[in-house]
């Protein structure tokens, strides 16, 4: 069986859902389904990331959500930013739906598609990354989704993860400072940690 949201196509029966949520000032509407992530609200680490991205300094171009799911982060960024959003999820499911919302909300700066970690993305450089990686898939996947990133950014872009201390933070943390030579915890709030790197 393949039931988990990291699946690349869940074969769980579709059981669509409609609710509405705030983020960064606007009242989105979301279809969810069965096989993806938090699907009856925006999770809680997912707002924590939306609030306190900082966008203020960073370079030109796109900001990069890895494990978009069906697209709270990456369409409150670009609504929030202005900013290009790329959004990508192994999940099928969850791109098709991250596409729709990103219409039924008027969200026209995205591009949403299928890739495994990095591997089909359609820039070379990016301005920010950010993530709500995919803790049940492993640490093997989440550390890859933090050492990957550096040669994706450009020089002053940033990597924004949130993760939840119990659920490797500390560890999170440490990968990055060796990635990146620097890691800041931007805020602590329930739990979850925003930890952010940038690219020197």
């Amino acid at each position: 069986m393949t039931n988990h949201y990291y699946s690349e196509n869940p074969d769980t029966a579709h059981d669509l859902e409609q609710w509405s949520f705030e983020l960064a000032g606007k009242n989105f509407h979301f279809v969810t389904d069965s096989g993806v992530f938090s699907r009856q609200t925006v999770d809680y680490g997912s707002r924590v990331l939306i609030e306190h991205f900082d966008g203020e300094n960073l370079p030109e171009g796109v900001i990069l959500d890895v494990g978009c799911g069906y697209g709270p982060i990456g369409l409150a960024l670009a609504y929030a930013t202005g900013r290009f959003v790329e959004m990508i999820d192994v999940n099928n499911r969850a791109i098709e739906l991250a596409k729709s919302n990103a219409k039924h909300n008027d969200i026209e700066q995205v591009d949403i598609h299928s890739s495994d970690i990095y591997s089909d993305l359609h820039q070379t450089a990016y301005a920010a990354i950010v993530t709500n990686p995919p803790i049940r898939a492993g640490k093997q996947v989440v550390h890859q989704i933090l050492s990957d990133a550096a040669p994706l950014l450009k020089t002053g872009g940033s990597l924004t993860v949130v993760i939840q201390k119990k659920q490797g933070a500390p560890s999170a943390k440490k990968r990055m400072e060796e990635v990146f030579g620097n890691a800041e915890i931007v805020a602590k709030d329930k739990g979850y940690y925003i930890l952010r790197s940038i690219k020197e």
